[in-house]
């Protein structure tokens, strides 16, 4: 299942090495700061390219002449006015002439893109992270052909959720730190392949264990083309411009989960559940193919790094040539100085090794989960939300064929229930924002982002009662189905007001606050479809709907609780009240 990756800030703390979440991952509103304005770089000076910190004016040559001097390092930044070479015509008769400036215009900051560069490159990641809950929906419709073809029960052959959902919830952890290193793009491309060729072999498996196993890598994959599009939000728009594009993301991931069965009903019940993999390889087999050839690298630390060596490796061209100086400010405000220069990039000096990176992924999402009760409480509440959603992957076609009659293909047209929902809920969320906006509301602390999801959020328990006391053969079949719309959209009301917070709240520890619950919900959303045909059967329709009905109640407090101690619990964490000045 979709989800935003979360964005590990750079930290003075060699150990702050988060994980981007599902959803993952990569970044969050707040807490990627590549294009914030820094003081004037620091420089150290270097004959042998290692950094030293000495006055950047001592033994400086006031002339090519003079000789080429020691190369001095400073640090780049977005907003560092780039130096003039000192000259760039010839001063010998034998002398080259001097190599042409890099064309730096791909290296801007992504903060700094065109809308429609922006636009695009989000409709596009929202795209693939329909796809991707695409997958996770698209499986159940073949279970029954599955049963028959390998004499499994329903249930073991459900498993095939459950280790989709573990690698979904696992592979961002591990995968996180190299998007850090070597940025989105590398990390999209390796995993859609990984994630194309296991699709292909979903379908090819003529076994139930080689089913399970290509599941759990066919959730590896795709995972990152979900939990890093949060990061790629993060990349390109300040927090205070992010609530559209994470209202779209999070939209694409619950219209995908519908979009998934409802499409793959009509494939498993016309022709084989084989194909419902086949069709999936194709489909994303042709988005890899796009990001291949249109998808630009979005983060920042990764462009900033290509925009320095681009710098070296020209002033090296130059110094080979015998242009050796640029006219490099000086910090006390005299005239500039020649100097020889090399940039380098503080983010990757603060940077910890990759090994460092990945275990401290793996540990702070849990050290947070069971320290912070604000983590706890939010992985607990999307948590259950979210196996809800997975939970009417095999509710929908038990209820409407065995209460309502219906077919494969028609029990699963009712997922487009989903969909309607997932865009309703976000055509809402994007329209209350501007609403906020006008009237000068908009969310100024963390809380602020609970106030629609107090209300909203209640939809969700409100739908599961009014599913399971409709979906008796006696009422007319639409009934449950609007009851499957109205719980989508408190869901999506859960789902994107925890990120804002955790990610609002926590800041430089957002991806792994982000991660914890990224794990909970995709771990519980596996285990819900292997209790559901059990659950309703001993508990009937209604009751089993009431039960979940009255946990989703009891979880609503959360919002409403958080809204009026917030910041007193804030206040408590160590983690959080380290950021509360900038809020309170």
């Amino acid at each position: 299942m979709a989800d935003p990756a979360t964005e590990r800030l750079p930290s003075p703390e060699p150990s702050d090495a988060g994980g981007e979440a599902p959803g993952i991952n990569a970044s969050s509103p707040g807490i990627n700061t590549h294009g914030a304005r820094e003081s004037q770089p620091t420089t150290a000076r270097s004959s042998d390219t290692r950094f030293d910190a000495k006055n950047d004016t001592e033994d400086v040559p006031e002339s090519e002449e003079e000789g080429p001097g020691e190369i001095v390092y400073h640090y780049l930044t977005y907003t560092t006015e780039l130096p003039q070479p000192t000259s760039v015509c010839p001063t010998r008769a034998d002398q080259p002439p001097a190599p042409e400036a890099p064309n730096l215009k791909k290296f801007d900051s992504p903060f700094d893109w065109p809308e429609t560069r922006k636009n695009m490159t989000i409709y596009f990641s929202c795209f693939i992270t329909a796809l991707t809950a695409f997958s996770a929906g698209s499986y159940s419709p073949g279970v029954g052909q599955m049963t028959e073809e390998w004499h499994v029960s329903s249930v073991a052959a459900f498993v095939g959720i459950t280790t989709f959902t573990c690698g979904f919830g696992v592979a961002p952890m591990i995968l996180a730190p190299f998007s850090e290193i070597n940025g989105r793009r590398p990390v999209f491309i390796a995993s859609g392949i990984l994630f194309v060729i296991c699709q292909l072999c979903t379908g090819l498996t003529q076994s139930y264990a080689g089913m399970l196993v290509v599941r759990f890598f066919t959730g590896v994959g795709g995972s990152t083309f979900s939990t890093m599009v949060g990061g790629v939000v993060s990349d390109i728009y300040h927090a205070e411009d992010r609530n559209t594009p994470m209202a779209l993301f999070s939209g694409s991931a619950l219209f995908g989960t519908g979009w998934g069965p409802l499409v793959c009903g009509f494939i498993a019940q016309n022709t084989t559940w084989r194909w419902i993999f086949y069709m999936q390889a194709i489909m994303n087999g042709a988005a890899v193919a796009v990001i291949c050839v249109i998808f630009e690298e979005t983060r920042g630390s990764v462009l900033l790094s290509r925009k320095a060596k681009a710098l070296n490796k020209w002033y090296a061209a130059r110094e080979e040539a015998g242009y050796y100086t640029v006219n490099m400010p000086r910090t006390d405000g005299k005239p500039a100085i020649p100097q020889r220069i090399r940039w380098k990039v503080k983010e990757d000096e603060l940077r910890a090794s990759l090994m460092s990176m990945i275990r401290t992924s793996l540990f702070r999402p849990f050290h947070l989960l069971f320290t912070e009760p604000v983590v706890f409480f939010f992985s607990l509440w999307v948590a259950f939300s979210w196996a809800v959603l997975y939970l009417t992957l095999a509710a929908i076609p038990l209820v409407f064929q065995r209460n309502h009659g219906f077919s494969l293909q028609q029990a699963n047209a009712v997922f487009a229930a989903m969909c309607v929902g997932a865009i309703l809920s976000t055509v809402i969320s994007i329209y209350q924002e501007k609403v906020a906006k006008k009237y000068g509301k908009l969310a100024s602390t963390p809380e602020g982002r609970l106030y629609f999801a107090c209300i909203e959020s209640a939809c969700m328990p409100i739908g599961l009662f009014m599913f399971g006391w409709t979906s008796f053969s006696g009422i007319h079949w639409i009934a449950p189905t609007i009851a499957i719309a109205l719980a989508t959209i408190g869901i999506f009301s859960i789902y994107l007001s925890t990120f804002n917070y955790l990610a609002d709240t926590y800041h430089r520890y957002a991806s792994s606050a982000l991660a914890a619950q990224s794990f909970c919900r995709n771990i519980l959303g596996g285990i819900f479809p292997l209790v559901t045909r059990q659950m309703y059967n001993r508990l009937t329709f209604g009751g089993a709907s009431s039960l979940l009905g009255g946990i989703g109640t009891l979880l609503t407090i959360v919002p409403w609780v958080l809204v009026f101690y917030g910041p007193k619990i804030r206040r408590r964490s160590k983690f959080a009240s380290e950021i509360m000045n900038t809020h309170d």
